[in-house]
């Protein structure tokens, strides 16, 4: 079997290029992981996702805990066969899940009772289950169980919160054991706080995790704050391991944690945008709903290679759209998703090529240039 690891190829500036081994195959960073919530991108086939260069998807604990239950995905074969996707897979812990059902839920040492979205049933997670029911999915990296307030939010719930989760971490770690060709990934917590975000990479490194995420940021805090956040918070994790910057983002965010010293990212804002109309492209977003794309024969992107971009115009994606059909969303969210690896692919090799800060000023000049003129 494969052993786990990470190999930094490159760096450039605080930016940094490299592969995370696993047995189920490498993933290139930085690295965009695609939202697979409940065992599907949404409107996506798993090849389709493949296709668009992406090396790993990401699954949710909290959404596949309550249907279709990880025991069930478990005699299934797990969740890599469940859902057809041969290559990684990183599970969340369900814990940000949880956090946001902050009126359905109870929040004590031993971990979170809360009632399901779907039918009011009353189940807990505790670090101990969350791991259980990550091995059971069989996911390829394991994030460890945290609990993660809301910001803005004062000081002391801050270091309340953050000291809860560095013993969650430690429990985590402990219930996790020896599992040849899995990876668990330790969660800095902190806020917007240097010596929190501090106390917490101490903590983090103590125990010894084989990958350590960012977590509490894209909360509410605005980009301004959370680059100020990443600023530090990345030079307190350890050099030789990937940097998980969890939630994140517009692709402008991506490309400033990536400058930040961030390796792996994830966000539904792709997909979820490409159902609703919005799309990313070099020249800035653009609304296919818009009465400006219902005569235009151009392509979204002229040099993008997605099928959306190559086979369709943007007025029939405008049509399509307005008419409620299901292909719009298969197309879109293909779309937004091929740009977003497009994005990392670039960063990737404007990093190995030490010319980071150029591929930077002209990924920025490029969406400032704005949308093609209307015909």
């Amino acid at each position: 079997m494969t052993s786990t690891g990470f190999t930094k190829h490159a760096q450039d500036g605080k930016a940094r290029s490299g592969v995370i081994q696993t047995p189920r195959g490498d993933i290139r960073t930085p690295a965009f992981m695609p939202v697979g919530t409940a065992a599907t991108v949404k409107a996506m086939m798993p090849e389709s996702v493949a296709s668009t260069g992406a090396d790993i998807l990401l699954g949710n604990t909290y959404h596949l805990m309550l249907r279709p239950t990880a025991e069930r995905v478990a005699a299934l074969g797990g969740l890599h066969k469940f859902m057809n996707w041969d290559r990684p897979i990183l599970t969340d812990s369900g814990g940000f899940q949880v956090m946001s059902l902050a009126g359905l839920r109870k929040l004590t040492e031993r971990g979170v009772t809360f009632k399901s979205h779907i039918d009011g049933s009353k189940h807990e997670i505790t670090p101990e289950r969350s791991m259980e029911i990550q091995e059971l999915l069989g996911s390829d990296i394991v994030m460890c169980f945290d609990e993660c307030p809301a910001l803005p939010a004062d000081c002391d719930r801050i270091a309340e919160s953050m000291r809860l989760s560095m013993r969650w971490a430690k429990r985590s770690r402990e219930a996790f054991g020896d599992r040849p060709g899995h990876m668990l990934f330790g969660i800095q917590q902190g806020g917007l706080e240097q010596d929190f975000r501090q106390e917490s990479a101490e903590a983090l490194r103590e125990i010894g995790f084989d990958g350590y995420a960012v977590g509490g940021l894209a909360v509410g805090e605005g980009q301004q704050a959370m680059f100020s956040t990443l600023d530090f918070a990345t030079d307190m994790l350890p050099e030789d391991k990937p940097r998980y910057l969890m939630g994140v983002g517009k692709p402008d965010d991506i490309v400033g944690a990536v400058a930040r010293g961030i390796d792996m990212m994830d966000c539904v804002l792709p997909s979820r945008s490409g159902r609703t109309g919005q799309v990313f492209t070099r020249m800035g977003v653009l609304n296919i709903k818009n009465a400006r794309h219902m005569d235009d024969p151009r392509p979204l992107d002229e040099n993008c290679s997605c099928p959306a971009c190559q086979n369709y115009s943007r007025a029939y994606l405008h049509h399509v759209f307005r008419s409620q059909e299901i292909i719009s969303s298969m197309l879109l969210t293909w779309h937004n998703l091929q740009y977003y690896q497009d994005i990392m692919a670039g960063m990737r090799e404007a990093i190995a090529a030490g010319r980071f800060t150029q591929w930077q000023a002209d990924f920025h000049a490029g969406r400032e240039q704005g949308d093609i003129d209307p015909l």
